[in-house]
């Protein structure tokens, strides 16, 4: 069976009730010949006066009732948008993202133009007139995108075709970028210029004897992805960056502090990323890293032939909260346990293994931890924790291993215990195949002093971006 041809939906709409749109204005002929810096952008002291009869709102409105179809417009519909994107610095190419309104926006869309330097027109902060007749919207690499109709695909408006699409105003004004968490990342936010507090780049990156650059490093084939963590708890995300722009080689700064642009999905549309105009959308200077503490005694070359703990959840019940052996099963928040299951086929179980799955739950945030009974690591010596994790399409959500030496064991004094990162032990990752089991490796725990718990804590939501499921078995460990 063929491909199914695209659906083209086209709109007729009524304006004898509507005031006459005066035409547009075209932008001034620039010569072919002449330097791009030998001209600036052409300033009015008045502004064109186009009259608007549609919203952004409403455009998105139209696509979003069926993004299976391309959805043309065949009139005279006028909007008005500000711009929130410049390329001037490399960063965008071709794609000049607009949002509704200054401050606060409720909507945001990508326009393809087969246009270079659009900052020097359509700079950042500047009303634009938008005419549909003739454009359509689309999904292009999973957002919504403003173009030109090839069959089910939204490519760039055409040069020639770009003024008398979109229309200067002579107003510049102040984008407040709209202040959000990464466990708010969905959908409605998209096209936004956004900003998002109180982050920091993940410390492999920022390492003082390797630090990463913005795009510039070996693996880096079209963006470089970087890995940005939360001070406060909240989810991770990727901050995104052509290899083609200015910065690229740049170094990452190594502080904490806040992070602006548009939050858009990266190419293959696996997940929400952030896509800066400048590097000064990123502001670190004042404030420290906030690196949780980690006990990190390295990886151990053998196990103990003494077992302090071992579990393989052969004895839960499936689909029942895990219990017995010593376990602490806590919810920190939602609704979701840690429980046993048994599963066959291309993501099978170890038998039965413990899982942690938020779909369905309806919470907006998951963290539940399963912790081991209380270790004494003064009366053993050469400790090692082995256990094995999978994950089916992990996304947004995470996995850590912690230890705490100062818990008391009571759920209502959790979150005042200290918890380290166990940073040697390998959980598996949204990259790893979702059919294998992975080994944490020999996590050796001899520099440890004192009587600790180990804890697995699960971090994520029912938001389809975060409800990823992460899979534990064989948990061992041992002493000499």
């Amino acid at each position: 069976m063929g491909p199914v041809p695209p659906t083209t939906l086209m709109f007729t709409i009524d304006f004898e009730k509507m005031k006459r749109i005066l035409p547009f204005l075209s932008l001034l002929i620039l010569s072919a010949c002449a330097p791009e810096d030998d001209y600036s952008i052409p300033e009015s002291s008045v502004d064109p006066g186009v009259e608007t009869n549609m919203d952004l709102q409403a455009v998105l409105g139209l696509f979003f009732q069926d993004q299976e179809r391309v959805v043309t417009f065949d009139q005279d519909l006028i909007l008005e948008a500000y711009v929130v994107s410049s390329d001037e610095a490399g960063n965008f190419y071709k794609e000049l993202v607009v949002q509704d309104k200054p401050q606060d926006p409720t909507a945001g869309i990508n326009i393809k133009v087969n246009m270079g330097s659009y900052y020097q027109f359509y700079n950042f902060g500047r009303k634009i007139y938008i005419n549909l007749n003739g454009l359509s919207v689309g999904l292009a690499n999973g957002v919504a995108a403003l173009g030109v109709a090839e069959g089910q695909q939204i490519v760039n408006i055409p040069q020639s075709m770009v003024s008398h699409h979109l229309t200067r105003s002579s107003e510049v004004v102040e984008i407040e970028p709209k202040v959000i968490q990464a466990s708010e990342f969905n959908d409605n936010l998209e096209n936004l210029y956004v900003q998002i507090n109180n982050v920091q780049f993940n410390k492999l990156l920022t390492d003082p004897q390797r630090t990463a650059t913005y795009a510039a490093e070996q693996n880096d084939e079209f963006d470089g992805e970087r890995l940005v963590e939360s001070c406060k708890g909240d989810f991770p995300f990727i901050l995104s960056t052509s290899t083609y722009a200015d910065f690229a080689a740049l170094k990452l700064p190594s502080g904490s502090g806040n992070v602006r642009g548009i939050l858009t999905r990266d190419f293959y549309d696996e997940l929400y990323t952030i896509y800066m105009n400048f590097p000064g959308d990123i502001d670190f200077g004042k404030s420290p890293r906030c690196d949780p503490e980690v006990v990190d005694c390295g990886l151990a070359t053998s196990t103990g032939s003494k077992i302090l703990f071992e579990d393989d959840f052969s004895s839960q019940k499936n689909n029942k909260p895990v219990e017995g052996k010593g376990w602490k099963n806590i919810i920190q928040e939602g609704s979701r346990a840690w429980e046993a299951f048994t599963a066959s086929g291309a993501n099978a179980s170890l038998g039965r293994s413990a899982r942690m799955r938020p779909s369905g739950s309806g919470d907006s945030r998951s963290i539940s931890w399963l912790i081991t009974p209380k270790i004494n690591f003064d009366t053993n010596s050469g400790e090692v924790l082995s256990f094995k994790t999978s994950t089916s399409l992990a996304n947004g959500s995470f996995m850590e291993v912690l230890i705490s030496t100062n818990w008391d064991g009571m759920e209502e004094n959790l979150l005042e215990a200290e918890w380290k990162i166990l940073p040697s032990a390998y959980v598996a990752q949204n990259n790893d195949f979702f059919g294998d089991w992975i080994s944490s490796g020999l996590v050796d725990l001899s520099c440890i002093s004192g009587k600790g718990h180990v804890a697995f804590r699960y971090t994520g939501s029912d938001h389809s971006y975060y409800n990823g499921i992460y899979e534990l078995d064989d948990v061992m460990i041992t002493a000499e």
